[in-house]
C-alpha cells in the first residue's frame, strides 16, 4: 500500500465514503461516552468505535495531505487549520466558562479543548511529514512507530500541545500518505471484505465479553504509560499491542465501506462541518440533563439514531453555506501580513 503519489477518482470516491462513515462514529462515540459506565452495551459499542475510528480518520487525513503537504497549498493550510484551532478554542472555552459552566477543563490555547485536539495535531502531522518527506517511507513508518512508542515514557500530561496523540497516531499518517488505493482494490475485493467485515462484528463481540479488561485510556492515545498505571521499562510493548489491535480493526471495518460514488461520498465532502459543530450538540445535551432520562435500551437506541441523523444534518450543503466564513475562515489576510513581515525584514 505504498508508493501512490497521487489521488485517482476511484480512491478519492473510497476514502470519502470512509470519511463519512467514520465522522458518524465520531458522533456516536462522542454522543454514548456519558452513558458507558452505567450500560453495558454502549461501553462495548464505544470500546469498538474507539479501536478504529481515530486511527482510520488519521489514515486518510494523511491520504488526502498528500497532494497538498507542501508549496503554496500546503502553507494556506496549516495557516487554515491555525485559524480554524483558534476560533473553536475560544468558542468552547468561552461557553465552558459562561453559559455551561464546566468545570476541570484546561483552558489554554496549549491545551486543545477536547476533539480540537485533532486540528493541532494535524498541522504538527503535516509539519512532522514535511520533515521526513527525503526519507524512504519505510524509514519514515519505523521513526513513527518509535516516536509513538516512546512518547509514552514522557513524565507529562499527554494533553499539552496534543503531543501524545500527535507521535501516537503519527504511524497512521504515514501509512495514509503513502497509501496506494489501486493495490488495496485489487486485493480488497468481494470475499476479502466480507471476510473483513466479519472479522468486525468478531472484534464487537470480543469488546461486548472482555472490553472491560482494556482500559480506555490505551484506545485514546493521550495518555502516557504513568497516567496508564505502568511504570515499568516495557510499558511500551503494551502499544505494539494496542497498534496492532488498531491496524486490525481499521483494516475490518473497512470491509463495510462501498467503493461506488453515492450521497455518502457528498456528504464525505464536508465532515469538517460535522466535526467542528457537533461537539456543540454533545455538549449542551450534556449540561442540559438529557442523559438522565437515558436508562434503558430503547433510549440508547434513540441516542444513537439522533446522532446519526444530526451527522447528516450537519453535511448538508445549507449548512456548509451558513457556517462556511467560520468552519473554513478566510487567510489571505494572514498571507499578507506574512509578505509584508517579509519585506521588512530583508
Amino acid at each position: 500500500m505504498v508508493g501512490e503519489n497521487s489521488l485517482d477518482t476511484p480512491g478519492k470516491t473510497f476514502f470519502l465514503n470512509i470519511r463519512f462513515v467514520l465522522i458518524v462514529t465520531v458522533f456516536v462515540g462522542n454522543a454514548i461516552e456519558p452513558l458507558i459506565g452505567s450500560m453495558s452495551s454502549l461501553h462495548s459499542l464505544y470500546m469498538w468505535i474507539f479501536s478504529f475510528h481515530m486511527p482510520l480518520f488519521v489514515l486518510v487525513t494523511g491520504y488526502f495531505a498528500n497532494k497538498h503537504l507542501t508549496g503554496t497549498q500546503g502553507r494556506r493550510l496549516i495557516m487554515q487549520i491555525g485559524l480554524q484551532y483558534i476560533i473553536f478554542q475560544s468558542l468552547y472555552s468561552v461557553l465552558d466558562a459562561t453559559i455551561y459552566q464546566v468545570q476541570g477543563i484546561h483552558h489554554s490555547f496549549f491545551a486543545p479543548y477536547l476533539l480540537l485536539w485533532f486540528l493541532a495535531s494535524h498541522a504538527f502531522w503535516r509539519i512532522l511529514m514535511i520533515g521526513m518527506r527525503k526519507w524512504a517511507p519505510a524509514t519514515q513508518f519505523i521513526f513513527a512507530v518509535a516516536a509513538g512508542v516512546s512518547v509514552g515514557y514522557l513524565q507529562l500530561d499527554g494533553v499539552w500541545f496534543s503531543i501524545s496523540r500527535t507521535f501516537v497516531y503519527l504511524p497512521f499518517f504515514v501509512l495514509g500518505y503513502h497509501f496506494s488505493f489501486q493495490s488495496f482494490s485489487r486485493f480488497f475485493q468481494k470475499w476479502i471484505k466480507i471476510t473483513a467485515a466479519a472479522v468486525s462484528i468478531l472484534l464487537f463481540l470480543l469488546f461486548a465479553s472482555w472490553g472491560s479488561e482494556l482500559p480506555i485510556g490505551w484506545l485514546y492515545g493521550s495518555m502516557t504509560y504513568m497516567q496508564l498505571g505502568l511504570q515499568e521499562w516495557y510499558a511500551g510493548i503494551y502499544r505494539l499491542g494496542i497498534y496492532g489491535l488498531q491496524i486490525t480493526a481499521a483494516l475490518a471495518f473497512m470491509g463495510w465501506i462501498p467503493y461506488s460514488l453515492s450521497r455518502l461520498t457528498d456528504w464525505g465532502s464536508r465532515t469538517l462541518y460535522v466535526f467542528l459543530l457537533h461537539g456543540f450538540i454533545v455538549r449542551f445535551a450534556a449540561v442540559s440533563g438529557l442523559y438522565s432520562y437515558i436508562n434503558h435500551s430503547i433510549g440508547a437506541m434513540l441516542l444513537v439514531l439522533s446522532a446519526i441523523l444530526l451527522t447528516i444534518l450537519l453535511a448538508q450543503p445549507s449548512v456548509k453555506r451558513l457556517m462556511h466564513p467560520i468552519i473554513e475562515p478566510p487567510i489571505g489576510w494572514m498571507i499578507t501580513l506574512q509578505r509584508v513581515a517579509l519585506r521588512r525584514s530583508l
